[in-house]
């Protein structure tokens, strides 16, 4: 793992992501920003982006990376598994985690993040590596909270707006 990456200054990300999407009522062009964001804040990672539930099921959204999985069954996988228990999923070993959907076999080791908005989840954030363990606890919280301050009110202003 990168000293770089334990220097993250969350808070000051999670500042540079609000006012990144301040005043954008778009959830995809947030959420397309929110990627490369983060794709710019963390190295050593071969792809970041967002996973949307639809009818029970995550659909590809906005991402930075290789073509990916465009659908993922609730429970499969890390991204389904994070959409069913509601809890992020930081895999040391993507290829020791029963079930793993190997969309880029570069991959090593992923975090899930679930958008989690009045107890329901309406989609993941998901970060991948070419390296194993890439992910620290530091890190995992900083996205967590990056999650729940700037993206699940970015979908709680889209679902009130339907």
């Amino acid at each position: 793992m990168s000293e770089t990456l334990s220097a993250i200054d969350w808070q000051q990300s999670i500042a540079q992501a609000q006012a990144l999407t301040a005043g954008e009522s778009n959830l995809v062009a947030n959420l397309a920003n929110l990627s490369a964001l983060v794709n710019e804040l963390m190295d050593d990672i071969n792809w970041c982006g967002f996973y949307i539930v639809e009818q029970d099921e995550l659909v590809l959204g906005p991402f930075q990376g290789k073509t990916a999985c465009i659908r993922i069954a609730k429970g499969k996988g890390v991204c389904g598994t994070a959409m069913a228990t509601g809890e992020t999923q930081r895999v040391a070993d993507v290829h020791a985690f029963a079930g793993h959907i190997a969309c880029d076999a570069a991959s090593e080791s992923e975090i899930v993040v679930p958008v989690v908005v009045d107890g329901t989840v309406l989609a993941v954030l998901d970060i991948d590596s070419p390296s194993l363990n890439r992910f620290s606890e530091v890190e995992q919280n900083g996205l967590e909270q990056l999650v729940a301050q700037v993206v699940a009110p970015l979908f709680k202003r889209a679902v009130a707006q339907k």
